[in-house]
């Protein structure tokens, strides 16, 4: 079967809603989401948006901030553009119907978070993701010019390459006419052209055994653009989280975010001594890849499985208005953060390296664009600054669109492409390979290639890879396609890069912390 679309966006969280409700004015919009469309990691951000609003925050402090916490990685222009487009993309966000949290007397309640330097956090409470989903959401639904298709899933990118033209990375002349869209419940699957593709996909998180991002959150864009021989960097720069919730068999774990810490809740060790002070002149505030390598050295040291995080020292009223989600999932497994201390552990959130793209978010291959956490801007360098993702997601999406808009008049369709052939392919009917292969890839990426690495981990990470990719390739050959194998064929993907990027960086730097090149914190 064969659709047709002016543009087609894979992904439905704020980068693919978002890109979406700024291009429908001007043609046919498909939105494929992989699961159910309000099933994002955008969903599950709890902490809010960064923006400068009021004094004594400026533009060069938030710049300053940003840079900062990316260990002088970050592309400075990028930023600067980021940062002084940030109360624009906010005022755009409260239009679309966003509510976010006031004082009584009308202006913006600010949070604060690691590695600000001021209060800048717009937020609705401890929801403020799955306030902005169901925002954007609602806007699409009711677009005439949006078709929204639920459960589908993006297999592979339409290039020159399914017409029998080699490509190569080299080629400057790449280009997506489009993508190969799955059905998991037929198992057919879609040819859909498009003039223009937007890439919203999302992170990388499962990878790893432990991970607040949602199950569908298998770095499938990454993947589909790398096989396209498009430009993808930064992939060893991974961050986790300093902070979730400890509560063991419990997939994927639940975010205690960084907002709470803000609001004054401390770190603490098993001695009850609060830790943080020696790591970092910032304690519990400093940027989250210091936090989660001293939580990380701590569990080390005494052999336990978690820290503490303190609030009980809080007003109990403001604790529970202002968190209430945390306040009710914790009650749910009979921690009262009222009165008892919450028990926290590190686990993979973010994946900062990516797509390539430039400001307007256009990637290596033409006619294609990424944005959100699939794509790397240069904002965020060697790690992120807290809620700094959600408004990078909007001035992306926001900047592709006008790019997109001038050039529409250049962006053809594409007729002659093939529809997908599965000639001489089975269904497979034994899952336990493919769930097998899913659990080795996590306990791999989770033993070797986490918070602390080192040459010697990188190396068994990646001799066993091999195997792992030797037999996903010949099982994918084989098989009519689910999206679990192409799940897995992608985390592999995944994977490979994010090791192979790893042994290639002689140093220490941001999220990518080696002990055999050791910097600043003392790791045991």
């Amino acid at each position: 079967m064969r659709k047709k679309t002016d543009f087609l966006v894979l992904g439905s969280g704020i980068a693919g809603l978002s890109f979406a409700l700024k291009v429908a004015e001007h043609g046919k919009v498909i939105i494929v989401a992989k699961g159910n469309a309000d099933e994002t990691a955008t969903r599950y951000a709890q902490g809010g948006i960064a923006s400068v609003t009021y004094p004594p925050d400026n533009f060069e402090k938030h710049i300053a901030d940003t840079i900062g916490a990316g260990d002088d990685m970050s592309d400075d222009e990028i930023v600067k553009m980021t940062i002084y487009e940030a109360p624009q993309r906010v005022k755009e966000l409260v239009k679309w119907g966003v509510r976010f949290d006031q004082e009584p007397g009308g202006r913006f309640d600010l949070g604060k978070e690691g590695g600000h330097s001021e209060k800048r956090v717009l937020h609705h409470k401890d929801s403020t993701g799955f306030e902005i989903q169901q925002a954007l959401l609602n806007a699409v639904k009711m677009h005439p010019n949006i078709q929204l298709l639920e459960n589908h899933f993006a297999v592979d990118i339409i290039t020159q390459h399914h017409l029998g033209i080699k490509v190569t990375r080299a080629k400057k002349d790449i280009t997506c006419f489009g993508a190969y869209v799955l059905n998991p419940q037929t198992h057919k699957i879609y040819t859909v052209l498009s003039r223009n593709t937007m890439m919203a996909t999302g992170g990388a998180g499962n990878l790893y055994s432990s991970t607040t991002n949602p199950l569908i959150n298998t770095g499938d864009g990454v993947a589909m653009v790398y096989r396209a021989k498009g430009m993808v960097e930064k992939m060893e720069f991974i961050q986790f989280h300093p902070t979730a919730l400890y509560n063991p068999g419990e997939t994927p774990v639940f975010l205690i975010t960084e907002a709470l810490r803000g609001y004054g809740a401390i770190l603490r060790n098993h001695h009850l001594e609060a830790f943080m002070d020696e790591y970092d002149q910032r304690g519990s505030l400093a940027p989250r890849d210091i936090v989660a390598r001293a939580i990380d050295n701590e569990m080390k040291v005494s052999g336990k499985s978690h820290v503490w995080l303190d609030s009980t020292h809080l007003n109990k009223n403001e604790i529970i208005n202002r968190f209430p989600g945390i306040y009710t999932k914790c009650m749910s497994i009979n921690i009262d953060i009222t009165k008892e201390m919450i028990p926290v552990v590190p686990a993979a959130h973010y994946m900062v390296g990516g797509i390539k793209v430039d400001k307007h978010g256009q990637t290596s291959i033409h006619n294609l664009y990424a944005s959100g956490e699939v794509a790397s801007t240069g904002l965020h360098g060697a790690n992120r600054l807290a809620s700094n993702s959600l408004l990078e997601s909007l001035v992306f999406s926001h900047n592709a669109s006008v790019n997109v808009l001038e050039n529409l008049r250049n962006s053809k369709f594409k007729t002659d492409i093939p529809d997908w052939d599965d000639e001489g392919t089975t269904l497979n009917e034994e899952m336990i390979l493919i769930t097998q292969s899913v659990k080795e890839l996590q306990s791999i990426m989770s033993s070797y290639v986490g918070i602390v690495r080192s040459n010697l981990r990188l190396k068994r990470a990646l001799d066993r890879l091999e195997i792992l990719n030797r037999e996903t390739e010949s099982l994918y050959e084989k098989s009519i396609l689910s999206s679990e194998i192409c799940e897995l064929r992608n985390m592999v993907n995944l994977a490979f890069l994010v090791i192979k990027m790893a042994m290639q960086r002689k140093e220490s730097r941001g999220l990518h912390y080696s002990i055999d090149y050791p910097k600043n914190l003392k790791i045991k």
